[in-house]
């Protein structure tokens, strides 16, 4: 089993980055996990958006 992280400030970019790992591998997807985060900084509120992807390389 493998995983890989992705982290991002946009849900999009987040959603984007996932979708082309998965057409890029192709791999055997086990599980994601995600995670949103905020906090301000001064006056202005900042998001992270997560993921976790466990899987497995097909060819392994």
């Amino acid at each position: 089993m493998k995983v890989k992280i992705f982290d991002e400030s946009h849900e999009s970019d987040l959603e984007e980055d996932i979708n082309n790992f998965i057409q890029e591998k192709n791999p055997d997807i086990i599980d994601i996990k995600y995670s949103i985060s905020n906090s301000i900084y001064s006056e202005e509120q900042l998001y992270c958006f997560s993921a976790l992807i466990m899987y497995q390389d097909k060819k392994e």
